[in-house]
């Protein structure tokens, strides 16, 4: 696992804070690797999601500090999203 995914599942779970993610979704942080989110788990994967959140890893670290809205950011192309866009919605409320 890369520093920047090991950093990133650190980030997640405070950023959870013991909240529960109705479904599955995963960041994909470009040449990095990948982070699952799966009810309060979080942890490193690539397995099949409800969503999968793909950005480079400024972009993506970005949206952790809450210097980048998740929604600006897909709006601006800096963001894509495959999948359940209301899995997205959810993910969105949980790490506001």
């Amino acid at each position: 696992m890369s520093e920047v995914v090991t950093a990133a599942v650190t980030a997640l779970k405070s950023k959870m804070a013991g909240e529960s993610f109705e479904g599955s979704a995963k960041f994909v942080i470009e040449d990095e690797g990948s982070v699952i989110i799966e009810g309060d788990d979080v942890r490193e994967g690539d397995e099949d999601t409800d969503v999968t959140l793909t950005a480079d890893q400024e972009t993506f670290e970005a949206i952790l500090s809450g210097d980048l809205n998740p929604t600006t950011a897909f709006m601006g192309g800096k963001l894509a999203i495959d999948g359940d866009m209301s899995a997205a919605m959810r993910l969105a409320g949980v790490l506001a």
